[in-house]
């Protein structure tokens, strides 16, 4: 096994330029993550300086058999942690041959709402809070539960430190840092209310590049627990009674809610969304019902309210935020497993178009 770990640990500079990317794109479920690796000539600093690719999208729930191809175009490169040198990952959307974004590219519709001038001139900021469960391969069961059973009540284990109280941590630490030598601008990490579950941060992030670093994340999570031989899970809900769901908190701000007087316009941005609550909720994660209930830190899926330093609140208004006059809020209701590209988009659109 050591002349395993040898190979590929192998640093490809010191023999040849060419270096390898690994393509990232999203499947038919919009939550799969799907990937393969090309060996490119030399060192890329630039998503423009790669080729398109394709790939079978009969396999993955998105094309026909009889015409299955769908393309993918690069979009954002980041520092590949696990083949470390040049060598990059790649994150793509996907498009027909004729050029057409296909239904589950979800970044080409965000990608348009973020480059009209109203919202770019606006520098909308993002930070994502992005909790997840750890399971046990095998019996699909939170890490650290005791196999068909439970372990004691909530309340130890947020932020908590010891073998009865946080399970997964190798898994967590190794998964921070990789996205920070990938060039993620993940911002930190936290054991959450119930056991085996996690939390990290990404942002601040501007427009787009927020989607993107944190389904690289993502990603980069997937390819820890495969190596860990843990399972990884986005489910809003993973066990249902007395225990915490998962959701993916999105902190926003403009330009405008920065400012002085901010604090005026971030009131009218929540008036916004309040008047659009339905249409948030529906693309805000498959099966939030099951975790917006009123109770475990959230707001009734079918009320809207907000309020300062309200965790039971949709949305949240930091004191900070109150007592400076100006900042940014907290939309508390999208999933664990909501496309942060649909979310962010959608506040922008929402708040400033």
């Amino acid at each position: 096994m050591s002349l395993l770990s040898d190979l590929i640990n192998l640093n490809l500079s010191e023999s040849t330029d060419k270096i390898i990317a690994e393509y990232i794109w999203i499947g038919g479920s919009g939550m799969d993550l799907r990937s393969k690796a090309r060996t490119l000539p030399g060192p890329v600093t630039d998503p423009s300086q790669l080729p398109n690719w394709n790939y079978d999208g009969s396999s993955t729930g998105q094309a026909p058999g009889e015409d299955s191809e769908v393309i993918i175009y690069p979009q954002a490169i980041f520092k590949d942690p696990f083949r470390r040198g040049n060598n990059i990952l790649v994150m793509c959307d996907a498009y027909t041959p004729a050029g057409e974004a296909i239904p589950t590219n979800k970044r080409y519709a965000a990608a348009k709402i973020f480059s009209n001038p109203a919202v770019s001139a606006e520098v909308p900021w993002y930070g994502i809070e992005q909790e997840y469960t750890l399971l046990q391969k095998d019996i699909k069961w939170p890490l650290g539960w005791p196999v068909g059973g439970f372990p004691g009540p909530q309340g130890p284990y947020y932020c908590g430190a010891g073998a009865d109280k946080a399970w997964g941590r190798d898994i967590v630490d190794a998964h921070y840092k990789a996205c920070l030598y990938a060039g993620i601008n993940i911002s930190g990490i936290n054991g959450e209310v119930m056991p085996g579950q996690w939390e990290f941060q990404v942002g601040p992030s501007v427009g787009i590049s927020a989607g993107d670093e944190v389904w690289v994340a993502r990603y980069i999570l997937e390819r820890i627990t495969e190596i860990a031989g843990v399972v990884l899970s986005f489910d809003p809900k993973p066990i249902q009674g007395d225990w915490n769901g998962a959701g993916a908190h999105t902190n926003y701000s403009t330009k405008s809610m920065r400012e002085e007087g901010g604090y005026e316009v971030i009131k009218k941005a929540i008036e916004k969304l309040g008047l659009k609550h339905r249409e948030h909720i529906a693309a805000y994660g498959e099966g939030n019902e099951r975790r917006l209930t009123g109770k475990h830190e959230t707001a009734d899926i079918n009320t809207f309210k907000w309020g300062v330093a309200n965790r039971g609140a949709s949305i949240r208004v930091g004191r900070d935020t109150e007592k400076e006059g100006k900042g940014y809020f907290e939309d508390r209701r999208p999933a664990s497993n909501m496309d942060p590209y649909v979310v962010t988009s959608m506040i922008a659109e929402t708040t400033l178009l």
